[in-house]
């Protein structure tokens, strides 16, 4: 049965060309260039009995190494990262014009990051199957661009970690999960040495052997642990906005067995031309599996589209995300930090109301430099004036602060834009966000400690921590004001509706 879904997903595959890759969910901002190798484009090296040649360049993307470089800088440089080096990345693998911006989304987190090896997992997806789990464990695979080496001494500690794992080139000779990746891997981290591994089981054992396996060979190393997957295949367009949010969803509680069960469920579902919710669904429960033992503890989903995204057949899509797993350090401010945001906040407020400009403002100082999200808070008379913010971490801190505190002043559309009379008379709070985790259960949520954001049927609200302190809520009513502020039910956190919740660095004046 899994030989004939395999078969038949990779022939599917081909026909369909792979999926789209437009739609994030938020949009990137253009950045000057990528962290990248130089633009010298790499003579490939022949071919020897150690080196797997490409299997897919010309199709799934260019076997031109210029046009290839070209290709995979341009969607690098249209990313802007977030706050947050990856411990792992799931990333897609199809047909660079369908999948590529998702993956370069993932591939771009690794700049944040110093990285001596790359350990990518996939499932085959057509046989020779590994029996159950396959290294490539000396040479490199070569790309356009060159060759990547395999890291030789951590794939024989991998094969020698566990009897499930065997050296077995023949799996990976046709292949194209681990392939597709490794330009973009080129691009990223041009030192990375490589440790490729296929799947060829989704049973529990071979998952857990395999997590176990790289949790006793990794903590040493500067590593990175990608797996390689496309999300659904072949529903609607509208089927696979619904699968994947649901997929994804599921990747966010941080348990794989959230996922196993999540994806059962949509597969029973009865959604037409459903082939998978996941077409490496073993290699990213491992990736879960690892990431928590190195030490992430906060899930990212940086971008989602699907192949309709790229105005392809609406009719029979594939999904594909790019999900990070990191560790998060809350920020620690001084008060001499504190003051020069507080003051950098008023000054651009005060700025902009004479001239309508921001002033430009530079720092050495990498923590007001770091990305972060934050609102800033304006009141008057202990009364709210005003509060707007920015969640996601991609811009500096400095300069969150300062269009966020230009926002609350003129573009918050409870009250009439600030005076610099009223200024004089306004005091300014800022919270600095943490990255948004999602909820399981309500009672994981402390009043006090946690802000949160509720999303459902397109309607969003969100509340910083601080809020139900100074209301004096219960749990429940913060919960039910959080309805109210997304303008949706009474009772709508007890329905379908995805929450999130976040801690706060609050300071004022």
């Amino acid at each position: 049965m899994r030989h004939n879904l395999l078969l038949t997903s990779f022939i599917l595959l081909i026909i369909l060309a792979g999926g789209a890759c437009t739609r994030p969910l938020v949009t990137p901002t253009p950045v000057e260039s990528p962290t990248a190798a130089p633009s010298t484009i790499p003579t490939p090296s022949p071919v020897g009995d150690h080196i797997r040649p490409p299997a897919v360049a010309g199709s799934w993307y260019p076997a031109d190494p210029a046009l290839l470089q070209e290709m995979v800088d341009g969607m690098l440089a249209r990313i802007t990262p977030v706050d947050g080096a990856p411990i792992a990345l799931i990333v897609p693998h199809a047909g660079y014009a369908y999948s590529g911006e998702v993956a370069a989304t993932g591939f771009r987190q690794m700049e944040n990051g110093a990285y001596e090896v790359a350990v990518i997992i996939a499932s085959d997806h057509q046989p020779p199957l590994s029996n159950p789990i396959s290294v490539w464990d000396t040479g490199g695979f070569e790309t356009p661009l060159g060759i990547v080496p395999v890291d030789v001494e951590l794939a024989q500690a991998l094969i020698n970690a566990d009897p499930h794992i065997t050296a077995d080139p023949a799996a990976h000779t046709d292949e194209h999960p681990i392939e597709i990746e490794l330009p973009f891997l080129q691009r990223t981290c041009p030192h990375c040495r490589l440790v490729p591994v296929l799947m060829g089981s989704d049973e529990p054992e071979t998952i857990h052997a395999l997590a176990q396996a790289l949790l006793s060979v990794l903590p040493a190393r500067r590593a990175i642990v990608i797996a390689s997957s496309d999300l659904s295949h072949y529903p609607s367009y509208e089927d696979a906005r619904q699968v994947d949010g649901a997929t994804l969803a599921a990747i966010e509680t941080g348990d794989p067995d959230t996922v196993h069960t999540t994806i059962q469920g949509l597969m029973q579902s009865g959604r037409p031309n459903l082939v998978t919710c996941a077409c490496g669904e073993a290699p990213i429960r491992v990736v879960m599996e690892v990431a928590r033992g190195l030490g992430a503890d906060t899930i990212t989903v940086l971008r989602y589209a699907n192949s309709g995204d790229t105005g392809g057949d609406r009719e029979q899509v594939v999904g594909y995300g790019a999900v990070m797993f990191w560790h998060y350090e809350p920020p620690t401010f001084t008060p001499d930090q504190q003051e020069a945001l507080l003051t950098l906040a008023r000054a651009a407020i005060a700025a902009y109301l004479e001239s309508g400009e921001i002033p430009t403002y530079t720092t050495d100082d990498p923590v007001l430099a770091r990305r972060a999200g934050a609102f800033v808070t304006l009141k008057m008379n202990g009364e709210l004036r005003g509060c707007i913010g920015h969640t996601w971490a991609d811009q500096p801190l400095y300069r969150v602060v300062q269009r966020m505190a230009v926002a609350a002043a003129t573009g918050d559309p409870r009250f009439p834009s600030l005076t610099p009379a009223e200024l004089e008379n306004t005091t300014i709070e800022i919270s600095v966000l943490s990255p948004f985790r999602r909820l399981t259960d309500v009672e994981q949520i402390e009043v006090g400690q946690h802000g949160l954001m509720i999303f459902q049927g397109g309607q969003q609200g969100l509340l910083l921590p601080q809020v139900p302190v100074e209301e004096g809520w219960t749990r429940e009513e913060y919960l039910e004001n959080l309805c109210r502020k997304a303008g949706l039910p009474p009772g709508c956190w007890q329905a379908e509706a995805a929450l999130y919740a976040f801690t706060a660095v609050v300071f004022g004046e």
